[in-house]
């Protein structure tokens, strides 16, 4: 794996540990990660159910595709971060005029974006194009 991989692999993961993103099989999830560096990155990962321990290039979230969001969940998430605006969601971009927010954009509502999308496990770095990831079978990650 190459470093820029494992470093992003790394910060995705990382991410994730609030929402019980699963790895390897249904019922294993991350509890912790050690990240070490030396000359080179090293990590390990711990898996919970198993206690096992590997090393990140041997570890494969299941994350949803961003084409699997639903339009339910484009509803909520516009209803979580601009329910009075013109902006909207599709699988690749926040589509939101300029005008909606005028020439500023908060950290803050970046920040909820970006926890949304991990909530939902939904892969916005594309690592299953990468093959980081795997995609989650539908029923995996269920929206309640």
């Amino acid at each position: 794996m190459k470093q820029e991989d494992e470093e992003l692999l790394l910060r995705d993961l990382c991410s994730r540990l609030p929402y019980g993103v699963k790895v390897l099989g249904k019922n294993m999830y991350i509890s912790s990660i050690d990240a070490i560096h030396k000359l080179d990155l090293c990590t390990l990962v711990h898996l919970t159910e198993v206690d096992k321990t590997l090393w990140i290039e041997d570890v494969k979230p299941y994350l949803r595709p961003m084409s699997s969001m639903t339009e339910e969940e484009k509803k909520e998430l516009k209803a979580n971060t601009c329910p009075e605006g013109t902006g909207y969601f599709d699988e690749k971009y926040l589509i939101c005029p300029m005008s909606h927010y005028g020439e500023q954009i908060s950290y803050d509502f970046m920040s909820v974006i970006l926890e949304w999308l991990n909530s939902h496990h939904l892969d916005y770095r594309g690592l299953i194009p990468k093959g980081l990831a795997l995609p989650a079978p539908p029923d995996m990650y269920r929206i309640n």
